[in-house]
């Protein structure tokens, strides 16, 4: 059977006039937000759905937002040394296991390859759910002496992860892209430094590329990368559903995995040590939350810096005007926006009307549309209409080589601030639990003062998930629990000024009474 979410057979019809303009949507984000999310990736030609349950086709429109992603934080980690390779997909069962922890918490998820054609294979092969086993025993030949670090890889993949019942396209497949990060260094400084580092950059790809507003912290032990010594995070938030997510993680996996893949080196003072290890790691899972954040019930919404196509020019024909003149007109402006760095498109496709192009450039989300009519020809203008809110303005052709870049920055910047505005006005203290439950049924994250002990972290999960029920059974299709979990412990950042609130340590834990030891962050997360 296949669980992956398909559009009801049930759904509303569309009227003549929605199909008649490329395919409106049928679900609003306010309404049903759950089949709007699908039938808006879908109908933004994002992604297609393939006929294994959880495995996804990346639609030219969808890959082209990964590569802008790609580009830039590829870029960024070269400048910080890390230098690109490609390792096999496959592990052997052997290497899999060697760091007991790690394969614990990941063994539900692996996919393993058993047969070669009809012959059975001597010993089944584990396709990769991440590659620190895989790459870890190379690391042991490389590395013998202080010379050799810090050794600085990273690799564009894709990887397995099979264990679950109910797939959401780019938040939760059995395949997915991403790129890991894997470091060796001779000191823990040095290792602590490019965990934050990279961390750092992640929030960069959300919230300068992606315009997505993100909180970087530090995750509870119950929640940390298996195996490694500390995780941190950073925590989108999606308006539309109420929910956290999980944006991007940057692990200090300590000397752990070095002690047991025998990774050693000899120092400066000849002394035989371990290096400490980072991992890190950003998915495809960030155009999803990109586009939830962002989008409306037109279809997608697409911030400037990511968008495959910043500009698309629509012709609009009219008697008097021959249209190869229209058209030529077009492919001047187009001219003129590329010379200045815009990603642009003429459509002088004329087998479609305009009314039908501007809904299905709507529909993929582009920026800014141009409107080229008669005025505009005869005036040396253009027509701009923004994708986030319709407002349109008028600019000189001459002046439009300097305005559009201008525009496009006033337009990340406002989708930033708009999302920011919406994740705070739902960002909640809470430092007593009669007031837990309702502020998650508010669609909020709950910063508390917290014990930060496993055992009660497992029972807040628990209570909250009882509490929120009311006595009735969750849904078994449901994706998302109705349980609380712990996303991080925050740092002192802007929009989560930790520092700024009462010394934690003064004040007893929301759920147990017990002495606090940490503001922890909540919430309902995918």
């Amino acid at each position: 059977t296949s669980y992956a979410k398909q559009p009801k057979k049930n759904a509303p019809t569309q009227n003549k006039k929605q199909q008649k303009k490329g395919g409106a949507l049928v679900y609003t984000k306010e309404g049903d937000f759950a089949e709007w999310y699908p039938e808006v990736v879908e109908k933004s030609e994002m992604l297609s759905y393939g006929d294994i349950s959880g495995c996804y086709i990346l639609r030219p429109w969808g890959y082209a937002v990964w590569e802008q992603i790609q580009r830039w934080f590829d870029a960024e980690i070269k400048d910080l040394d890390v230098e690109n390779c490609y390792f096999p997909m496959f592990a052997t069962k052997g290497q899999l296991e060697t760091e007991k922890d790690h394969v614990e918490g990941f063994a539900p998820e692996v996919a393993w390859v058993t047969k070669s054609g009809d012959t059975d294979l001597p010993e089944p092969i584990a396709v990769r759910p991440t590659s620190e086993t895989i790459m870890y025993p190379e690391y042991a030949k490389w590395i013998h002496s202080h010379r050799d670090l810090p050794l600085k890889l990273n690799q564009w993949c894709n990887v397995v992860r099979w264990e679950f019942k109910y797939p959401t396209p780019f938040l939760r497949s059995r395949e997915f892209l991403w790129q890991e990060g894997h470091t060796a260094h001779a000191s823990k400084e040095e290792a602590d430094e490019m965990v934050l580092e990279i961390l750092s950059l992640y929030k960069q790809v959300y919230e300068d590329l992606l315009a997505c507003p993100v909180i970087k912290g530090v995750k509870t032990e119950a929640e940390k990368f298996a195996g490694g010594d500390f995780t941190t995070t950073c925590e989108g938030y999606i308006h539309g559903s109420g929910r956290a997510i999980q944006g991007a993680t940057s692990h200090q996996l300590g000397q752990n995995f070095g002690k047991m893949f025998e990774i050693s080196f000899e120092d400066v003072d000849n002394t035989t040590k371990i290096p400490f290890q980072t991992s890190w790691g950003l998915t495809t899972r960030s155009i999803g939350v990109m586009i939830m954040v962002h989008s409306d019930n037109k279809g997608l919404v697409l911030p400037p810096r990511v968008a495959p196509v910043q500009v698309v020019i629509v012709p609009i024909p009219k008697k008097g005007v021959e249209r190869e003149v229209m058209n030529a007109y077009c492919k001047k402006v187009a001219k003129v926006l590329k010379g200045a760095g815009v990603r642009t498109k003429a459509d002088l496709r004329d087998n479609y009307n305009p009314g039908w192009k501007y809904n299905h450039w709507e529909l993929k989300g582009i920026p800014i549309r141009i409107e080229v009519g008669a005025n505009e020809v005869d005036g040396e203008k253009v027509m701009m209409v923004q994708r986030k809110d319709g407002v349109k303005e008028e600019c000189t052709l001459e002046e439009l080589a300097q305005r559009m870049p201008a525009k496009l920055t006033e337009i990340q910047n406002e989708m930033l601030t708009r999302a920011t505005e919406a994740r705070n006005e739902k960002l909640k203290i809470v430092k007593e639990w009669s007031e837990f439950v309702p502020a998650l049924n508010d669609k909020c994250m709950c910063l508390t003062p917290f014990c930060d002990e496993e055992e009660e972290e497992e029972d807040v999960k628990k209570r909250s998930r009882e509490e929120a029920l009311d006595g009735e059974e969750e849904e078994e299709r449901c994706a998302t629990s109705v349980a609380a979990k712990t996303l991080c412990k925050p740092y002192d950042q802007e929009g989560c000024r930790i520092n700024d609130l009462e010394d934690v340590t003064t004040l007893k834990c929301f759920a147990t009474g017990k002495p606090a030891k940490a503001w922890v962050l909540w919430g309902r997360s995918y």
